[in-house]
């Protein structure tokens, strides 16, 4: 039998998409994704001298937050320009460069592994989880965060103006092999966890609204941040432009009295130990 390849095509194309992109995705999606942090580590149950891996930084959100609580910190992300930024964030971290679904670090070192809005960026889940399983010690604990398959009307706006504007995303930017992906609610998360190797896993739902103005929404995938962005960068002009429009036209329902948005969204939170 042929071994399972580690990485995939859609691997080389996150590493491609997030190239330099730090700077833009922390002053737009990383302040949504930021929300979920203190859950994520509440429900990690980090203490003082805690030994935690934060599995995909990106700028550093999560280790901060960790080492404020008194953990021993290790993080690691596969883009240099994020690492660059969660050191900043998290100066009394060691922040290094790796790539799932291989981590620099022996069997069982840490009591701790978290990952927010990680898996959704590999293109073999399973085995991603079977490497952040590796690195736990015996009975220590997972918590992770991804995107819901069912996802808050905020989470729609910008891709649906997109598609009232006839963009087409690129073929190079399509999803997991259907071999390799999963069914994103609680169970189906829940179960991939356990088909990785891990015990007592569990999964729930979170919503939130995130809040930012319609402008700054905007100028994440107008940057190019996420497959968002570069579907819109890969317009012509005029459907950049015309999406724009309906944006500007789709988000007046998300409009508060203090002229931001509301956007909701929802997640998937899920625990498991090994």
């Amino acid at each position: 039998m042929t071994p399972t390849a580690p990485t995939t095509p859609f691997d080389a194309n996150e590493r491609t998409a997030w190239a330099g992109r730090a700077e833009d995705y922390a002053a737009t999606f990383g302040r949504l994704c930021a929300h979920t942090v203190p859950e994520l580590l509440d429900a990690a149950e980090v203490f003082g001298g805690t030994r935690l891996l934060d599995v995909g930084t990106g700028p550093g959100t999560v280790a901060a937050a960790a080492c404020d609580l008194g953990a021993d910190v290790h993080a690691v992300d596969a883009e240099p320009s994020m690492v660059d930024l969660a050191r900043r964030a998290a100066p009394s971290a060691r922040v290094e460069l790796a790539v799932l679904p291989e981590l620099p670090f022996p069997d069982a070192g840490f009591d701790v592994v978290v990952a927010n809005f990680v898996l959704n960026h590999v293109g073999r889940p399973l085995l991603a989880l079977a490497e952040l399983r590796r690195v736990l010690r015996p009975g220590g604990r997972l918590a992770l965060t991804i995107w819901s398959g069912t996802p808050g009307a905020g989470q729609a706006l910008i891709p649906s103006a997109l598609q009232a504007a006839g963009a087409v995303r690129p073929p190079h930017l399509g999803p997991l092999d259907p071999a390799d992906d999963f069914p994103r609610t609680p169970d189906g998360l829940a179960a991939l966890l356990t088909t990785a190797g891990l015990q007592s896993a569990t999964c729930r739902t979170v919503t939130w609204d995130h809040h930012a103005t319609a402008d700054t929404w905007w100028s994440g995938p107008a940057s190019g941040v996420a497959t968002i962005g570069l579907t819109l960068l890969a317009q012509t002009p005029a459907i950049q432009s015309e999406a724009r429009r309906h944006y500007d036209r789709l988000a007046t329902a998300f409009h508060t009295p203090n002229g931001t948005l509301a956007l909701p969204h929802t997640a998937l939170l899920a625990t498991a130990t090994r």
